[in-house]
């Protein structure tokens, strides 16, 4: 892509997006000029192992014996979770990573909406599942095939299954306002497009619209609170997934909105609770010619009144997540008092990452760590306490987990893990294919590419390569692919990135290697 255009779609992105969408998609990778722009730091040869990225030998999986006493499951997500979001909510904090396991470098191989979240109804990679983006052919509710899905996998082995909260995108529209997807015990779904109304949402409960005028995540908090509590709970296991829409953006708008960007709405009590609060100072942040060379396409100058439309953003994010966060500790309490939490996983994360301004995005979808790191907490029995885990894992493999909790045959092949077997093993890397296509077209592929360990490697539609080694460059600022003495590692990576760009199931990876 020229140089002039690439401006433009970056400038674009930031304008008014909230993912990295339209024109961004066609960005390739690092300028052939570029290259000497490495300096001495980055001459040298890369951080991999003797026999290449990927060791030759993976580590065998740890014992691990089934639950005796089948557990109920409880996963919380927050839409556009950003792993740093965590900073901001003291009670997950407290109430789920001082008691569980934290999995540090958790990814959405698909790192947008409708694709990240199928593949937690599925445990399956998006261009197996199919619903690959969110509007249009391939993409939202209505290109998913909704059979063989979590749910019913499920139901068959003696669960309960309970929904409350934001769905697929496009669910409830038209003529699917009433849908019921298979294999849901309770079904209590938001409906488009009220879902993004923060204080009018519209619930179906098992067919029966109710328009709610109160703060969506206070609905959604009380609607799961229900169900937790409800009689029924003591007649077999369950699992339920709440799913937030906040910090996602949303409406209505207010007056003292950011102008030109999307951004989301607090809560009356949360408003202004972080006036002031600064955007992360980090070297991936509106790198500017006048900061550095630009050394990434999407990097261009945004003036000081988008920075600080942006800022706004941000804070509003925050301020979000603060209903987020004590809604979790009330599923808590919940548990407790209602002689359930010594029997409960309680899972939480997020579809996605989500960055405001790293890298020049203001959203998600691209292959950068801040936009693909999701959080990812487990609490309950058998799981280690106060442990954080930077073993590598994606969202797929969280659905397949759940399944091998509950004993439940997976209605679909897996290409997920359970991962299970290593909360008690070392640090574990591992090969997870990354893929992303544009978000109004389901045939227009985006990158392919791979994520292991440290690395990161993405091939754009148009050829052009980025490698990242995060080992020396956390922040991603810096792209290796043109370098001569990394030309082993680009090799090896895009090898597998072809091996494993159309994997299924059994052909997916699986292993695990030690960790350096």
């Amino acid at each position: 892509m020229p140089r002039a255009r690439l401006a433009v779609a970056a400038v674009a992105v930031l304008a008014g997006s909230s993912i990295a969408l339209g024109v961004m998609p066609d960005v390739g990778g690092p300028l052939g000029s570029l290259g000497s722009l490495a300096g001495n730091a980055f001459a040298r040869v890369g951080n991999a192992s003797a026999d290449g990225v990927v060791p030759s030998t993976p580590t065998p999986t740890p014992d691990w014996a089934p639950y005796s006493t089948r557990p109920n499951i409880l996963m919380i997500t927050a839409d556009d979770l950003a792993y740093e979001d965590l900073d901001y909510m003291p009670h997950v904090r407290s109430l789920l990573a001082e008691q569980g396991t934290s999995m540090t470098e958790a990814i959405a191989p698909t790192p947008i909406c409708v694709p990240a979240r199928a593949s937690l109804l599925t445990g399956q990679y998006s261009h197996n599942h199919e619903t690959v983006t969110v509007n249009g052919e391939r993409g939202g509710y209505a290109s998913m095939d909704h059979t063989g899905t979590l749910p019913e996998a499920m139901q068959k082995a003696g669960y309960d299954t309970l929904f409350t909260g934001k769905y697929l995108n496009g669910y409830g529209i038209g003529k699917t306002a009433k849908d019921v997807p298979p294999g849901w015990t309770d079904w209590r779904a938001t409906t488009d497009m009220s879902t993004y109304n923060f204080v009018q949402p519209r619930i179906n409960h098992n067919g029966k619209l109710t328009t709610h005028h109160r703060y969506t995540t206070y609905v959604m908090r009380d609607q799961a609170n229900q169900m937790i509590s409800a009689p029924e709970r003591a007649e077999k296991p369950w699992y339920m997934w709440v799913n937030y829409v906040a910090p996602h953006h949303g409406g209505p708008g207010e007056k003292d909105d950011p102008k030109g960007i999307s951004t989301t709405r607090p809560s009356d009590e949360d408003k202004h609770s972080f006036d002031g609060l600064e955007l992360p100072d980090t070297p991936n942040m509106f790198r500017t010619p006048t900061d550095a060379p630009p050394i990434s396409p999407s990097q261009t100058f945004v003036d000081p009144q988008r920075r600080a439309e942006l800022r706004m953003a941000h804070e509003q994010r925050v301020e979000a997540v603060q209903a987020v966060d004590r809604a979790v500790a009330s599923h808590l309490l919940e548990l407790r008092e209602t002689g359930q939490l010594d029997n409960t996983i309680v899972i939480f994360s997020s579809d996605n990452g989500y960055t405001t301004g790293g890298h020049n995005i203001n959203g998600k979808l691209m292959h950068y760590r801040e936009t693909q790191r999701i959080p990812l907490i487990l609490r309950g029995p058998r799981i280690p306490a106060g442990r954080s885990l930077s073993t590598g894992v994606g969202n797929p493999d969280i659905a397949t987990t759940i399944m091998a909790i509950a004993g439940a045959e997976p209605g679909r092949p897996q290409d997920g893990v359970n991962f299970m077997p290593w909360l008690t093993a070392p640090a574990q890397d591992r090969v997870i294919p990354l893929s992303a296509w544009r978000v109004s077209n389901g045939h227009k592929q985006i990158y392919s590419g791979i994520r292991f360990g440290d690395w990161t490697y993405a091939r754009f539609a148009d050829g052009s390569e980025e490698l990242y080694d995060m080992a020396d460059d956390p922040y991603q600022v810096r792209s290796l692919a043109l370098l001569p003495g990394y030309a082993d590692e680009l090799a090896e990576l895009r090898s597998l990135s072809e091996k494993y760009a159309d994997c299924a199931g059994d052909t997916c990876p699986k292993e695990f290697y030690p960790a350096d």
